[in-house]
């Protein structure tokens, strides 16, 4: 297929596709097209940055007819607000010559203000899991006009923690409906839900994750510890002709705000950063003024690592080895979009070196390896995960003796002769004392 007009789409979305360049549909959106249309249940397995937006948007929208009611018809589940933000967007400019009302909500921010939104009337909703339901349970959100339920992500949201709130969405929703599931992953967690919620499902399968962008240079540094990562990748950030726009993915919030710290100095108008623990303005400027080209370095988590859709990335360097491989596919998904050329840099500590080999054989690809420049500092400073662990003796801890046997002979004052009643006893003395004869009773051998 080598154009949209093949699809046989409206001519208002197809003239809204022409506006942003689109020509050719991707795998993903020509497989996703027919199946979504039919009706059926759709589960779609497709790696990031293959054009799933526009798959589930297309079929969705080809259908949607005008409507005054202030019900949504179409609900949309991502699993970051970052995603709800560039659903929305991406949604509005497919429907430029459409009168479509499209809303998104997500928490961090006034829900009465949300409220207010939803109270005017809307035809799309995009919402993270935990707002969409709370504003079903406030009834700001009515449901029982929604036909088509798209979950995107399926595989992040679970592992984020939101199986609750959806199994309850499931449940607060119209039993007549349509599911559409969009993943990179299948797994178990993503299977459990297909099979408890979704009846006869057609699967799309595009890019399995794991297989290698054949457009995008991997090659890979051994570095000993954090701040002789951190002494490699300034040297590499000097040179800005060739990382022009750089994301640097990091496994925790807190080595990320350190790392910030470090190259704050050297790049600080040039630098940004990106985690759960900044504030939704704040990361919704981050990634803004990142995508305007006003800074050229971003430090991000994994949050970002899927979905949104950030422009002309000339590098991604994983500053630490994903524990999980898949993980490393969706990060060096975010360079060599759109077909063009993008580049991979992977930084492991010997700690780390088994994570890559299980990324190598995900991949089933050799990452190139490459030698530390001369000009790298190797540095003997450490973080406390890196420092060796000192077990200490407790003080108050009885050292372990030597046991004898567990039974010893008594003593002969201790040892019973007679089982004697306490008065019989006394008796007994008496008589031995004075010498008196002893009754039969207790008459001695």
């Amino acid at each position: 297929m080598n154009s949209f007009q093949e699809l046989s789409i409206q001519k208002s979305l197809l003239n809204a596709i022409a506006d942003l360049d689109f020509i050719k549909p991707t795998p993903i959106q020509r497989e996703a097209y027919p199946k979504i249309l039919s009706g059926n249940n759709v589960v779609g397995i497709a790696q990031t940055g293959t054009g799933k937006t526009l798959a589930y948007s297309l079929p969705i929208l080809q259908e949607l007819n005008y409507s005054k009611s202030y019900k949504p018809r179409v609900l949309i589940i991502v699993p970051t607000r970052e995603l709800v933000v560039q659903v929305v967007d991406q949604i509005e400019l497919y429907t430029k010559y459409m009168t479509v009302r499209i809303a998104g909500v997500f928490g961090g921010v006034n829900i009465k203000t949300q409220q207010a939104l939803l109270s005017e009337g809307t035809d799309i909703i995009v919402g993270t899991p935990g707002r969409l339901y709370d504003l079903i349970l406030n009834r700001s959100l009515q449901t029982q006009d929604i036909k088509k339920l798209v979950i995107d992500e399926v595989d992040i949201m679970l592992d984020l923690g939101f199986r609750f709130q959806l199994n309850n969405i499931f449940e607060l929703l119209p039993e007549k409906r349509q599911n559409i599931m969009f993943s990179a992953t299948m797994t178990d967690d993503v299977q459990f839900l297909i099979q408890d919620n979704f009846i006869n499902p057609q699967t799309i399968t595009v890019s399995v994750s794991g297989t290698p962008l054949d457009n995008i240079s991997q090659t890979c540094y051994a570095v000993p510890n954090f701040y002789t990562k951190v002494n490699l990748l300034d040297y590499l950030l000097k040179d800005k002709a060739t990382f022009q726009k750089v994301v640097v993915f990091i496994d925790s919030k807190k080595n990320a705000d350190r790392l910030f710290l470090e190259l704050e100095a050297n790049y600080w108008k040039e630098l940004g950063i990106i985690h759960s623990n900044k504030s939704q303005n704040n990361r919704l400027a981050t990634i803004e003024r990142f995508n305007d080209g006003q800074t050229r370095i971003l430090i991000a988590s994994d949050i970002i690592a899927r979905g949104l859709d950030l422009d002309d990335i000339s590098h991604v360097i994983n500053f630490d080895t994903p524990k999980f491989p898949e993980n490393y596919i969706h990060r060096i998904g975010r360079t060599g979009r759109a077909k063009k050329m993008g580049n991979s840099i992977l930084l492991f500590t010997n700690d780390e070196e088994k994570n890559k080999l299980a990324i190598e054989k995900l991949m089933d690809k050799i990452i190139d390896s490459k030698k530390l420049p001369n000009e790298v500092v190797i540095s003997k400073k450490l973080i406390l995960d890196e420092q060796p662990k000192v077990v200490e003796k407790n003080p108050h801890k009885k050292s372990k003796q030597p046991s004898g046997p567990s039974f010893h002979e008594k003593k002969d004052k201790n040892k019973k002769q007679y089982n004697l009643g306490g008065g019989q006893k006394i008796k007994l003395k008496k008589a031995k004392k004075y010498k008196k004869p002893i009754t039969k009773k207790f008459k001695r051998k």
